[in-house]
């Protein structure tokens, strides 16, 4: 007999289990110690900002916007396998137990993300409230109400295969949350915030009464599964080989003028192959553009001493650390092995595309503090960001490469 309760422990314990496996590599890695410098000096310049808040801030619109982004995203995390549609498909109506545990867990995990982006934004709002922090413990729990109200309505959405009911769906709970959000922090009457409670039901009651006699979507829920875990395992790649990491590429035919420098030439064949791989792989150009935006408006905002380029430094380390597994990317094609090129421009052309990026970067970072007027701690940046890289390249990269 099918018991869901003993499959629903079996699938979250070999999920959990493969995750903390993970999470030992990335948490006994040196770049923590790097990203707790990072929060701990982002925190001292955050409460320094704070102190100079004026009273006429907009920090209601903002936390409702921030943390409206937050509660909108609510998955459910379902822990299915693509066999799950041929072989569990006919015992859907047994699952309902192994949905909602489904929805709990999911639940008690969003909660604490949501509680932790509350406590970093509590601080404006107690500096220009005059509450101060006696409302967090309230505002959190009506928060995780509303969280329960939208994964509630997301799963009910699941039942439609049209994309449009999906986007429509997220962009009228992210206008209901950020109003609801907005009010409560301006502390409005009640009767206000009860009329968009009963707004919320009545929006959850009519999606559920339309999907109440519809089937699963299980090549949805079953790609929504599959996305969340290739996030996790980009992240555990940085750290340690993935076997089941699957590569996302997208042809991006409008960068192709950034390859016509690269003559045709044996010794180049490795540098054009990399150099496709970084601006074709989500990965790695969307990892280098994100790194790049938040530490040029970091940068840009922090004006205490030597701060931004201790930042920028971070920022170089940041990312030359996490484009590092792009040496091994090709590594499980056998047809790359079968290039008549020599090894040494393999590693050659590895450091010169490592050392292309990361002046690109630095020249970007030089580039916003010019834009503050302070030509010479730009060029302070611009040159101890060139000399970093040349060390991070071609001693650090090469040291660690070699031990592979």
């Amino acid at each position: 007999m099918f018991d869901d309760k003993k499959w629903w422990k079996d699938r979250a314990g070999a999920n959990f289990k493969e995750v903390s496996n993970y999470l030992k590599y990335i948490f006994n890695g040196h770049l923590v110690i790097v990203l707790l410098f990072l929060i701990g000096s982002g925190a001292y310049y955050y409460q320094q900002w704070v102190k100079n808040l004026s009273q006429d801030f907009p920090v209601e619109i903002i936390m409702a916007v921030i943390i409206g982004l937050f509660m909108t995203h609510s998955p459910v995390y379902n822990f299915l396998l693509e066999a799950d549609k041929v072989f569990i498909l006919p015992l859907e109506e047994k699952l309902k137990v192994y949905f909602l545990r489904s929805g709990i867990i999911s639940l008690v995990f969003q909660g604490y993300i949501l509680l932790m982006v509350l406590a970093v934004l509590m601080p404006m709002y107690a500096r220009i409230s005059s509450s101060g922090f006696r409302l967090f413990l309230p505002i959190f729990i009506v928060i995780l109400v509303i969280k329960t109200w939208n994964m509630a309505a997301s799963w009910q959405i699941q039942y439609f295969v049209q994309a449009a009911v999906h986007r429509w769906d997220l962009v009228v709970r992210y206008l209901v949350n950020t109003t609801f959000l907005f009010l409560l922090l301006k502390q409005a009457n009640f009767l206000i915030l009860l009329a968009i409670g009963i707004i919320m039901l009545i929006y959850w009651r009519t999606f559920y009464v339309r999907t109440r006699k519809m089937g699963l979507k299980w090549d949805l829920l079953i790609d929504q599964e599959e996305k969340r875990m290739a996030s996790f395992y980009r992240l555990a790649n940085l750290f340690t080989d993935v076997p089941k990491l699957k590569e996302t590429v997208k042809r991006r035919k409008w960068l192709d003028f950034l390859l016509t420098g690269i003559r045709f030439a044996q010794d180049k064949t490795y540098l054009y192959l990399y150099s496709r791989t970084f601006l074709r792989s989500s990965d790695y150009l969307g990892l280098f553009i994100r790194l790049t935006v938040i530490g040029a408006v970091a940068i840009y905002f922090i004006t205490f001493g030597w701060g931004p380029i201790l930042l920028g430094i971070l920022f170089l380390y940041l990312t030359g650390f996490q484009l590092i597994p792009l040496w091994n990317h090709h590594q499980n094609k056998l047809w790359v092995d079968l290039y008549p090129v020599e090894m040494k421009y393999k590693m050659t052309a590895f450091h010169s595309l490592l050392m292309m990026i990361l002046s690109i970067q630095t020249s970007i970072f030089a580039l916003f503090i010019v834009v503050k007027g302070e030509i010479v701690l730009a060029l302070v940046e611009w040159i101890g960001g060139l000399l970093f890289s040349w060390a991070f390249v071609y001693v650090y990269s090469k040291n660690r490469l070699n031990r592979k």
